[in-house]
């Protein structure tokens, strides 16, 4: 038996990493997964009357194709609270626990120098997991082969690193013994992970979970909803792959020496895609991605922009990230996920720097000009902001074509264009991208002459 211990009982882990290894089972593995509940807010009561018994259901498009499939998961051994100090105890300092996961937010892995390690509940994680990883090392003894697997599936950079030095600033906090510290260091094994797959959880209204509650045969007070696609890239450390199995397995399992590769990947095929059709659907009414999908001249402002401007700059292999962007482009033609344009929005100029401005430079680098499709998705997000005005407190918007959204980005931003600031300006502003975006030949009088165009009527996809 292979034991994983899981901080967290949310949607997301359920129904990505748990629905993992319960596949694992079926396949004739021998995982058994405990979860530690890490704050005390919420309850377990569900976990309780359902006898840790749940279902997954997976709803998208796969191979060109509507897809509604209801998965039973029965791979909980136990869930139990941060009160249960004692039980969490044993569980840590079981021989045969080998893998740890969690997910207790991207604000979940920190360090307070007022921990204290007499405290459990009232902790960070990383200093929650400190005081249990030397209660394993005392019990068993510190050999090597007592050592674990740490992944952590929080949404920051180097989740695996962030966590190993907080765990280290707790080992010199509480003064705990060399001895220790060495076995942390060489007998467990932090591995940075990526995931990706969208989880949109519980149904949200009656409607839906009377649905779901006809789909599964039997009311389900746990059943999670998530997309078909999946994808979790683990760092390759140690003897890894003898529990992590890799392929697919519900969801693809990478092991990787690169997780930089996959998270570079992801944040240009997938999120800078997003980031550049945002705008201009907004602009021309619609409210979804899968709207957008609907559309053909978006759709085709989509694909071009993929094929030749993002995807052959992300790695020399153009043909794994051409099929990583395929999957992006069915994913996107979920009609199940609801994915709205106003929230992809938020914050979309630091999104742009962050997401699109690296393919930007990758592009002009090569060929010597900026790239089209990429500087019209630009036009039309300095369109909508050159549009900002201010109705109150905090409260900016901007008048579209077929309607009025709110804008909600950095203050300063919004206040810039409300007051009548140019977009040359703006452009110009290192402070904002980081460097002039002057720089690039042609590109401010172009998105200049084509915001004009956009405001006149003219569509530029």
């Amino acid at each position: 038996m292979i034991k994983v211990l899981q901080f967290g009982e949310g949607n997301f882990l359920r129904t990505f990493v748990d629905i993992y290894f319960q596949t694992l089972n079926e396949e004739g593995g021998e995982y058994s997964v405990d979860i530690v509940k890490p704050i005390t807010f919420g309850s377990l009561e569900n976990f309780v009357k359902q006898d840790n018994k749940y279902h997954v259901v997976l709803r998208g498009v796969k191979d060109g194709a509507p897809i509604e499939k209801p998965y039973k998961v029965d791979v909980l051994n136990s869930v139990i609270g941060p009160e249960d100090y004692g039980k969490i105890c044993d569980l840590f300092s079981a021989k045969d626990l080998k893998l740890i996961v969690s997910n207790t937010t991207e604000a979940g892995i920190c360090y307070n120098g007022n921990d204290k390690q007499e405290g459990f509940i009232e902790v960070t994680y990383p200093a929650k997991l400190t005081k249990l990883l030397y209660h394993r090392f005392c019990a068993l003894g510190g050999g090597k082969d007592t050592g674990v697997y740490l992944m952590p599936v929080e949404l920051i950079d180097h989740n695996a690193d962030e966590l190993k030095k907080c765990v280290d600033k707790y080992i010199e906090l509480w003064n705990l013994p060399a001895e220790f510290k060495a076995w942390n260091d060489e007998c467990n094994f932090y591995c940075n992970t990526l995931v990706d797959r969208i989880v949109s959880g519980h149904p949200k209204t009656p409607e839906q979970a009377a649905h779901l509650e006809e789909v599964l045969g039997e009311k389900d007070l746990l059943v999670s909803v998530g997309e078909p696609f999946g994808l979790w890239a683990v760092e390759k450390k140690g003897d890894i792959a003898k529990y992590v199995k890799e392929g697919v397995h519900n969801i693809e399992v990478v092991l990787t020496t690169d997780i930089g590769y996959y998270k570079k990947r992801k944040v240009r095929v997938l999120n800078g895609s997003h980031t550049n059709l945002v705008p201009a659907g907004l602009w021309y009414g619609m409210e979804t991605v899968y709207d957008c999908m609907e559309n053909k001249t978006l759709c085709k402002f989509l694909n071009d922009t993929l094929a030749e401007e993002i995807v052959p700059f992300v790695s020399d292999d153009i043909k794994a990230t051409t099929l990583f962007a395929d999957s992006i482009i069915e994913r996107f033609s979920n009609p199940y996920l609801n994915h709205l344009l106003i929230s992809i929005s938020l914050n979309s100029i630091s999104k742009w720097r962050a997401r699109n401005l690296c393919s930007f430079t990758d592009y002009y680098n090569n060929h010597g000009k900026i790239p089209a499709n990429l500087t019209i998705g630009f036009s039309y997000l300095m369109a909508i902001y050159s549009s900002v005005v201010k109705e109150g407190d905090e409260l900016y918007t901007a008048q579209l074509p077929n309607g009025k959204i709110r804008v909600l980005d950095d203050i300063p931003y919004l206040e810039f264009f409300a007051n009548g600031g140019k977009i040359e300006d703006f452009m110009r502003d290192q402070a904002v991208w980081g460097e002039n975006l002057d720089d690039y030949k042609d590109f401010v009088s172009t998105v200049v002459e084509n915001v004009n165009k956009i405001k006149g009527g003219i569509n530029l996809l």
